[in-house]
């Protein structure tokens, strides 16, 4: 069963264009929560698609291809890590998971399975609301620090980035490794840019951590332990994607105890 609800006269979220901020997708088999959310989702200017499992969830999403994603980890039959992963096989949607269990090694195998979050339940809307908020503020297009950092194909879609044969357009979300296409999460691909952008210097993960959160020029900086930790995950299937060793590093190597930055 899929449940639709119409967007609201709610200005699109920032950072997100006018098509793509129309579309999420609510996967819950719990009907009370499945409502609320979509209500949520409805009020910050999305149409709303529900399912109430994942199998119908997956089908949704290779249907509308939301903008959004949000996914109950605790449905019966297909679960929310394995959806997550078959979403993440079709789709590079922002994927909200949540549930009930609250322990760090729950977040962190949601993170693994493709999630950008993970929200513990029960959750408040507005705080939900201003989490989806921060994501769709991440930036969308990037700016090289300087002209070097590009490489000299040029593209009508925008600026590549360019680095001992790997390759990203912000423009067009597009990677490449030595001309080879590579599917990354918007979360991989969002911390990519970024060092891409950073070059030689270091970037903490403190630093990708508040980007990911959107809030990269906040006041307060405070990142918690498992922000940092969810920073190492992303890095660890970044560069299984990638099909780069952490020991030999092609493109991003660790600077011990501060964060990583792109190799010499």
């Amino acid at each position: 069963m899929t449940d639709v609800q119409g967007p609201s006269t709610a200005r699109d979220p920032e950072g997100a264009s006018v098509e793509e901020a129309r579309v999420a997708v609510v996967i819950e088999d719990e009907e009370d929560i499945r409502s609320l959310l979509s209500t949520v989702l409805a009020q910050a200017g999305f149409e709303v698609h529900g399912a109430a499992n994942g199998a119908d969830g997956v089908e949704l999403v290779r249907e509308h291809r939301p903008l959004v994603t949000t996914l109950d980890v605790n449905m019966p039959g297909m679960d929310g890590f394995e959806t997550a992963k078959r979403i993440r096989a079709i789709s590079s949607t922002y994927i909200v998971m949540l549930s009930a269990r609250t322990e760090e090694i729950d977040a962190l195998q949601g993170l693994e399975a493709g999630a950008d979050d993970y929200v513990a339940k029960p959750f408040r809307p507005r705080e939900l609301r201003a989490r989806i908020d921060a994501m769709l503020r991440r930036p969308r297009h990037v700016a090289p620090a300087d002209p070097d950092a590009v490489g000299e194909n040029g593209s009508p879609d925008g600026v590549w980035l360019e680095h001992h044969g790997l390759r990203l357009n912000a423009s067009t979300h597009l990677v490449t490794v030595d001309d080879h296409h590579v599917e990354l999460t918007r979360s991989e691909f969002d911390i990519l840019a970024d060092l891409l952008v950073a070059g030689r210097r270091v970037r903490a993960k403190s630093d990708l951590a508040l980007m990911l959160r959107g809030d990269q020029y906040a006041v307060s900086d405070f990142v918690s332990d498992s922000d940092a930790r969810a920073i190492e995950v992303h890095m660890a299937n970044l560069r299984r994607k990638l099909g780069e060793s952490p020991a030999q590093p092609r493109w991003i190597e660790t600077v011990r105890g501060v964060g990583y930055r792109l190799t010499a």
